[in-house]
Order: C-alpha cells, then sequence, then structure tokens
C-alpha cells in the first residue's frame, strides 16, 4: 500500500490531490516513505499515515495536514510555512529548524517533539499539547499558545515575544533567558517554572500562577501581575520597577535585592516575604499586608 501511494504522489501533488478528491474515504498510507526534498506544496495530506516518514527540506507550504500521524517523521529544516496541522500527531517528531511561521496547529500533539531553532512565529498552537517538548532557541513572536499545555518544555533562549500563553499550563516549564516582552500570560500556570533572568518587560500576567516560580534576575520591569500568586516565589535581584502588583500575593516570597521602585503593592499579600536590601523607593504600599515581612534597611519613601 505504501507503495502504491508513493507511486501516486509521484505524479505531483496536483494529480495527488485530485486522487485525494475522488477517494475521500481513504486514508493514505506513506509511512517511513522517503520523501527527503519533495516538492508537496499545497498538497492534500489529511488523515495521512506519514509516521516515521523523511520529510528532510521537504517542501510543505500552504500544505493540508489535518489529523495527519507525524509521530517520529523526521522534518528537518522542512517548509511548513502556513500549513494546516489542526490536531495532527507529532509526537516525538523531529523538527529542528523547520519553518512553521503561520501554520495552524490547533489542538496538535507534539508530546516530545524536538523544535529546536524552530520558527514558529505567527503560528496558532492553542489547546495544543507540548508536554516535554524541545524548542530551545525557537521564535514563536506573536504565536497563539493560549491554553496550551506546555508542563516541562524546554524554551531556554526562546524569543516569545508578544507570545499568547493565557491559561496556558507552563509548570516545571525551563525559560530561562527566554524573553517574553509584551506577552500575555493571563491567567497562564506558572508552577515551579525556571524564569531565570527571563525578560517579561511589559508583559500582562494577569491572575497567573507562579507558585515556587524561580525568577531570579528576571525583568519584569512594567508588568501587569495584579491578582497573580506568587506565593513561594524567588524574585531574588528581579526588576520589577513600576509593576503593578495590586492584590498579589507574595506570601513567603524572596525578594531579596529585588527592584521595586515605583511598583504597584496595593493590597498586596507580603506576609512572611524577605525584602532585604530591596529598593522600595516611591512605592504605593497602601493597605498592604506587611506581617512577619523582613524589611529593608532605612527609610521607605511610599
Amino acid at each position: 500500500m505504501v507503495a502504491e501511494h508513493l507511486a501516486l504522489l509521484k505524479w505531483g501533488t496536483a494529480a495527488w490531490s485530485d486522487w485525494r478528491v475522488k477517494h475521500p474515504e481513504l486514508e493514505p498510507d506513506l509511512s517511513e516513505a522517503d520523501l527527503r526534498g519533495f516538492d508537496l506544496q499545497g498538497g492534500d495530506f489529511s488523515y495521512t499515515d506519514l509516521k516515521r516518514a523523511y520529510l528532510l527540506e521537504a517542501n510543505l507550504r500552504n500544505a493540508t495536514l489535518r489529523h495527519a500521524k507525524l509521530s517520529k517523521a523526521n522534518l528537518y529544516e522542512a517548509d511548513l510555512t502556513h500549513a494546516d496541522l489542526t490536531e495532527a500527531e507529532l509526537i516525538d517528531a523531529h523538527l529542528i529548524g523547520a519553518n512553521l511561521t503561520g501554520a495552524d496547529l490547533r489542538g496538535a500533539s507534539l508530546r516530545g517533539a524536538d523544535l529546536r531553532e524552530a520558527q514558529l512565529m505567527d503560528a496558532d498552537l492553542s489547546l495544543a499539547d507540548l508536554i516535554g517538548t524541545d524548542l530551545r532557541g525557537a521564535n514563536l513572536n506573536r504565536a497563539d499558545l493560549s491554553d496550551a499545555n506546555l508542563t516541562r518544555t524546554e524554551f531556554d533562549r526562546a524569543l516569545l515575544i508578544a507570545v499568547n500563553v493565557s491559561g496556558a499550563t507552563l509548570s516545571r516549564a525551563n525559560l530561562r533567558r527566554s524573553e517574553l516582552m509584551e506577552a500575555n500570560l493571563s491567567k497562564a500556570s506558572f508552577y515551579k517554572t525556571i524564569l531565570i533572568d527571563a525578560q517579561l518587560v511589559g508583559a500582562n500576567a494577569f491572575a497567573a500562577n507562579f507558585i515556587e516560580a524561580n525568577l531570579i534576575g528576571a525583568d519584569l520591569s512594567w508588568i501587569n501581575l495584579s491578582r497573580a500568586n506568587l506565593v513561594g516565589a524567588n524574585l531574588q535581584g528581579a526588576k520589577l520597577r513600576g509593576a503593578n502588583l495590586s492584590r498579589a500575593d507574595l506570601r513567603n516570597a524572596n525578594l531579596t535585592e529585588a527592584d521595586l521602585q515605583g511598583a504597584n503593592l496595593h493590597r498586596t499579600n507580603l506576609a512572611g516575604a524577605r525584602l532585604s536590601r530591596a529598593n522600595l523607593f516611591n512605592t504605593n504600599l497602601t493597605t498592604t499586608n506587611l506581617r512577619d515581612t523582613m524589611m529593608p534597611d532605612g527609610i521607605l519613601h511610599p
């Protein structure tokens, strides 16, 4: 069956798509097929079995891959620009350096996939399963990851400028040195997530969960953390200038040497927090809960 379908494909994507139209009930089998470098632009591969297929440097621009089975497929540096991968299966797929700019990956399963250095600008990954994926060095600027599962995902040095991860789960993910400026993080979960030296300037993290997150040295200037949960978070040396922390829960958080100049701490819960050597110049501390808080030496300037 694989040989038959592969022979059909070699006639070109136009002939292939015509055959698909005439046989809509069939689910083509191209598993383990060698398609490296093939020009498959605009082809219809929905519901196609491409497990373990070799698609290195293949041209799949604007291709339809809805519900396609691509687990363990090799898509190294493949061009999937604006491809439709809605609810596709990409478990353990090899996508290093692949171009997925503007691709539709809504509801896709990418568990354990290798997406290092991949281009995912403006891609739609909402509701996708990315548990344990490797996105180190990937470009996800303006991508939509809302309500996605990103548990234990690797994002070291990833570009996430203006990304939307609202409602997403990023528990125990590694976002060390990642760039999340102007990102939408509202109601996302960063439980025990590593955000050391991450850039979150101007991000919206309204009601987000940062319980026990590691934010050492992170730049959170002008971030909106209103009603966020930062219980036990480590914010040592973090930059929080002009941040909105109104009604946030920072109980037992470590804010040692943090820069909170001009921050809004109105009705913030800082019970048991550590603020040794923190900069609280010109902060709004009205009705803030400071019970058992370790305050900085010197005079505060509310």
